[in-house]
């Protein structure tokens, strides 16, 4: 996405790589995955089984120790082929980059400590960052992990990207994806997406495909445009947290949604009772701006954030801006409803517009999601 501008937390490698872990000064508190690991648990997959007593057929076990099938969860994707197969991943840290396709359709990956501080899939590929034999990834192809095929479940576990501005001075394209996603009823329950710019990709396979996604009680941090694209989008008892920055004299720091819904889709995003915190000072972030893509100049920009607390971290006068002056704001759907906190605080109506009771009625994951119901027995 646009606004290289906008640079990166100077963190140490070391000390983003302890935030993904979940230090205590990353807000949720657990060990370091290489702590876990050095633990030698007598159970590496908790309760979801083994390689001597597998769940079913179709389960795979992925350990950075090599007590499963593999030790890479790139390798264990590889192994599967169409639908319906399971990994349970066992504490640990994955470096490396994972990519499902079309074709494994129906996938469903686990954090086996049904911790997803435990579980941590990272890479540190941006935008700008060199390929080998030539060019650049671009912020598709910096992303970590890749979710293609529909109907994707993952369940406790931690997709990051813990590439640095610091690091590379010499790289402008700093869009630096923890995860794109892309098919149909794709599900997150109790995960976390670990970022800086542009974070959490929830797209669609295709600009004339509506993908429907589901995040629910998931935690999303980072600072420019960290959740965005063009997906139907409903996150539910989610977490979002911008990120302090040092590298910039004044506000905004960042943004933290852009979506880029396609005109014919009538549901973009949905954010519906959760929490949106920040480590910066006070209205220092913009709730959101809206994308309009080269690829889709006649996109209209859609989310829609109720029951939730927004807290002083937002700029509460003019939450919103624009990313384009030839796409304002205002011509997009943008809207609120029962929004709480310092954040939410509306002092120019004109600038944060709310759903009445009745448009809110279909304001709801049964309304964006239709038939497909992936809150079912989870907690």
């Amino acid at each position: 996405m646009s606004s290289p501008q906008h640079h990166q937390l100077p963190l140490s490698r070391r000390g983003f790589l302890a935030a993904v872990a979940g230090t205590a000064a990353a807000l949720t508190l657990a060990a370091p995955p290489a702590r876990a690991a050095a633990a030698k648990p007598r159970r590496p997959f908790g309760s979801h089984g083994s390689p001597t007593a597998r769940r079913t057929p179709q389960t795979l076990y992925v350990d950075p120790l090599g007590r499963g099938d593999f030790t890479s969860v790139r390798d264990a994707v590889a192994a599967t082929t169409g639908s319906g197969w399971t990994l349970v991943l066992a504490p640990g840290v994955y470096r490396e980059t994972v990519a499902v396709d079309v074709t494994r359709t129906d996938a469903t990956w686990i954090g086996a400590s049904e911790n997803p501080r435990d579980v941590v899939i990272v890479y540190d590929n941006a935008a700008g960052t060199p390929k080998p034999g030539g060019g650049t990834y671009g912020t598709t192809g910096s992303a970590t992990t890749t979710v293609q095929a529909d109907g994707f479940t993952a369940r406790w576990i931690t997709f990051a990207n813990d590439w640095l501005r610091a690091d590379h001075p010499e790289i402008t394209g700093t869009q630096a994806v923890a995860i794109k996603v892309q098919g149909d009823r794709s599900a997150f329950h109790h995960c976390r997406f670990l970022g800086h710019q542009d974070t959490l990709y929830a797209d669609s396979i295709a600009l004339g495909t509506f993908a429907r996604q589901y995040y629910a009680h998931c935690y999303t941090e980072g600072d420019v445009d960290f959740v965005f694209g063009r997906a139907t989008a409903v996150y539910e008892h989610c977490h979002f947290r911008t990120l302090n920055r040092t590298d910039l004299a004044a506000a905004p720091y960042g943004f933290v949604f852009a979506p880029s819904t396609a005109t014919a889709n009538p549901r973009g995003y949905l954010v519906s009772h959760g929490r949106i915190s920040s480590a910066a000072p006070d209205a220092a972030y913009k709730l959101a701006r809206p994308w309009v893509p080269s690829s889709d100049t006649t996109a209209r920009p859609m989310l829609t954030v109720r029951d939730t607390r927004l807290d002083a971290g937002l700029d509460a006068v003019a939450p919103y801006t624009d990313m384009s002056a030839a796409f304002p704001w205002q011509r997009q759907r943008f809207a609120e409803y029962r929004n709480t906190g310092p954040g939410a605080e509306i002092t120019v109506p004109d600038n944060r517009p709310q759903l009445t009771s009745e448009q809110a009625e279909s304001a709801t994951r049964e309304a964006y999601l239709g038939n497909w119901e992936p809150w079912r027995g989870e907690c």
